[in-house]
């Protein structure tokens, strides 16, 4: 798992790297660290960005549900929100 401290963009290589999907609340920054990402040719299994003041009840039910029933390239680079809509 990277560090404290480890900046954005090498969390997303270290999620690749390892075929993790990255669960973030940094809604702001994180579309353009993507961006950069994928226009370097790179992929990336996936950003689930935890909605504000999201249920934490629900946040869990639905990452146990994208565990569970998702295809392995279902949030293949791409940001989707949890709890789901």
């Amino acid at each position: 798992m990277p560090s404290r401290g480890t900046l954005d963009p090498e969390i997303i290589v270290w999620c690749e790297e390892n075929n993790f999907l990255l669960i973030t609340k940094n809604r702001r920054s994180m579309p353009f660290h993507l961006a950069d990402h994928l226009s370097a040719g790179c992929h990336l299994p996936g950003i689930l960005v935890l909605r504000r003041q999201a249920d934490v009840g629900q946040v869990i039910a639905d990452l146990v549900l994208i565990a569970e029933a998702a295809d392995d390239d279902e949030y293949l680079d791409r940001i989707s929100s949890v709890p789901l809509a």
